[in-house]
């Protein structure tokens, strides 16, 4: 049986011989998770779908540098990688911006709205959509390899031997940023389950 990777390969040969079909089915394989590993290294949907559709224009011209030996998924992740990072950099954006400012649908909702609803256990939804929503805020606070390793971690087709490509260290240095990213985050997420404070005098130094 043949391996996406494989299958990747054949695809990028094809594109290098400008074949537009093999990569229409690139895109279409690859955008979403390409999408959400972007809108959560620069928080706002806008910039995330313009530098996803960057990305696969840079796939295109850079087509035949690829070395079909190398894995396509960990090419690409690096070029959405560097993409990102260039924008935050251009924008001078910090890494702790207000999740509700980019996700407007995280807002929390007045007493009466919930008071109004007729749904039964509706208070246990909103529990754990503000829980989602403080991990991704904590997730956003780590330093920018924590953060991209642990995002590139939770992709099934990234291997602990890609994301140390994509982020250009060892692969036992990319375990030990891993590890510290979930020790940081059990760390704050407990205090918060805890005590239910997010302040900053709350958060443990990265």
């Amino acid at each position: 049986m043949r391996s996406k990777g494989d299958a990747d390969a054949r695809l990028m040969r094809r594109v290098q011989r400008g074949d537009r079909e093999a990569f229409a089915e690139l895109v279409e394989r690859y955008k979403q998770p390409i999408y959400n590993f972007i809108l959560r290294t620069v928080r706002d949907e806008t910039e995330a779908e313009d530098l996803t559709q960057n990305t696969f224009v840079q796939v295109w011209k850079a087509a035949r540098g690829y070395r079909v030996s190398a894995r396509f998924s960990t090419w690409l992740y690096t070029i959405a990688r560097n993409l990102a990072l260039n924008e935050l950099r251009r924008r001078g954006r910090h890494r702790a911006e207000s999740l509700d400012a980019a996700h407007p649908e995280f807002e929390e909702q007045p007493l009466h709205q919930l008071e109004d609803r007729s749904v039964q256990g509706a208070p246990d939804e909103l529990a754990r959509h503000e829980l989602f929503a403080k991990v991704e805020e904590a997730i956003a606070d780590l330093p920018e390899n924590q953060r991209t390793a642990l995002l590139l971690c939770r992709e099934e087709d990234v291997s602990y031997e890609d994301i140390a490509k994509i982020l250009g260290v060892s692969l036992s240095a990319t375990k030990s940023i891993i590890h510290r990213a979930r020790e940081v985050l059990r760390t704050r997420l407990k205090a918060y389950l805890r005590t239910g404070d997010w302040t900053e005098e709350g958060r443990p130094k990265l």
